[in-house]
């Protein structure tokens, strides 16, 4: 019997028991679906951090008063303290930067870059024109005139903030295309020198941003942007709001003389003896990306748990069905030993079939997972994920689970009794 006869006849075992079949590759499609399925998630949300935190590049970095943690672990905020870490005073712990040390840090500070001090608003408030207002979600942020550009932003029209109204905190702002579309439309232009009201406060909008979409459930187009200063005066409830200071040099190769510098003009700034250590944090723009990325890897490790116990239990099912097989087709196989056929070729029908509704399985639910992952990625504002390795790595798996469930069935059918297969009943 040759090779094509052997897989020819395996693939009419397939079609002529449907439902068995179907029921199988099934099972190992939810498998495969899941594991490719939330990695292609993952690589979406991947690219979606890539794309809004690294906004800066290579060449950028952030001071700000204390560590970013962002864990899924439940692990607690604060690192614990190193064995021989000298100990910091009191005093000088969770501190926050103030608007003074921000621009004394800013004058001081001499290396070829640009600057950006910014502090965080509310998260809740109500923008409002005419008889049109927003729900409470609207996020304040005030910067100066560098904040746009070393955040990621581009301005769709009009202009960006600019010293004079950094200086007097004016009530003027710039607003996002959530903002901008609820009262004006879908024209950029239109809500230019108009005036809407921010917490019941008048600002005239002299800008509107692009869509930058949005990241871990907040919309960077639901924002309206003012200064610093202005934030202070009206947007300023926690006591404990600091600044945050952002950096960019020219060239990445300027990085570690920028940041050794920073360190050694804020120390001062910050009154640190030199016996203690910084109560401020210096981070990388690519930083935040990267703990991210970290974390997202006991996502990926939960995805292959569930992949892999699937696929246990398909490849049992599998063999399972195997096994009747076997014993359904008892005389059919004592016919082909009568006739000439060798051991070989019934090992290789049994294998065959196996490894093809594995296969088949394998093919729907890479499908699935890949339609899984995507439509996960829309609301993301993501383009389209292919995560090949995954894909590929799906299809080997399910090709050695075939193996391995048909392997104990075609060597059980190949060692019958020809004499006794015949007789069978």
């Amino acid at each position: 019997m040759k090779l094509r006869d052997t897989l020819s006849l395996a693939y009419r075992t397939i079609r002529s028991n449907k439902l068995r079949t179907g029921l199988t590759v099934a099972i190992i499609a939810f498998g495969i679906m899941a594991l490719v399925g939330i990695n292609t998630a993952i690589s979406a949300m991947k690219q979606k951090f890539t794309e809004s935190f690294s906004a800066m590049g290579a060449n950028g970095f952030t001071i700000h008063y204390k560590e970013w943690r962002m864990n899924f672990d439940g692990g607690s905020e604060v690192k614990k303290q190193k064995k021989g870490q000298r100990k910091e005073k009191r005093s000088n712990i969770g501190k926050p930067i103030t608007k003074l040390q921000a621009e004394t840090f800013r004058e001081r500070f001499q290396y070829p870059a640009k600057i950006c001090l910014s502090m965080q608003g509310v998260r809740d408030a109500v923008v409002s024109k005419g008889d049109k207002k927003t729900n409470p979600t609207v996020r304040i942020t005030g910067g100066d005139e560098n904040y746009i550009e070393l955040n990621g932003f581009t301005l769709a029209a009009g202009r960006n903030l600019n010293s004079l109204d950094q200086q007097s905190g004016r009530n003027v702002c710039i607003i996002g295309t959530d903002v901008a579309k609820k009262f004006f439309g879908d024209n950029p232009e239109m809500p230019l020198e108009k005036v809407i009201r921010v917490n019941n406060l008048p600002y005239r909008v002299v800008g509107v941003l692009e869509s930058k979409g949005s990241t871990l459930g907040m919309s960077w187009d639901n924002v309206v942007m003012t200064t610093y200063n202005n934030v202070r005066r009206f947007f300023n409830s926690n006591p404990n709001a600091s600044f945050t200071i952002q950096v960019k040099v020219q060239d990445v190769k300027m990085m570690e003389g920028a940041i050794d510098q920073s360190e050694g003009i804020f120390r001062p700034i910050r009154r640190l003896s030199t016996t203690e250590d910084n109560n401020f944090m210096i981070d990388k723009s690519d930083s935040v990306v990267q703990m991210l990325l970290r974390n997202l890897s006991f996502i990926t490790l939960s995805a292959i748990v569930i992949g892999m116990i699937t696929l246990f239990g398909a490849a049992i099912g599998l063999m399972n069905i195997m096994l009747v097989s076997v014993t359904e087709r008892t005389k059919e196989i004592g016919l082909i030993k009568a006739i000439g056929g060798r051991q070989r070729n019934i090992r290789q029908q049994f294998l065959f079939e196996s490894i093809l509704i594995s296969l088949i399985g394998a093919g729907f639910g890479v499908i699935l997972g890949v339609i899984v992952g995507n439509t996960f990625s829309l609301f993301l504002n993501t383009g389209f994920v292919l995560p090949w390795e995954w894909l590929l790595g799906g299809i080997f798996i399910c090709s050695v689970v075939g193996l391995l469930a048909g392997l104990y069935p075609s060597l059980k059918a190949s060692r019958l009794n020809p004499i006794e297969a015949l007789r069978y009943e």
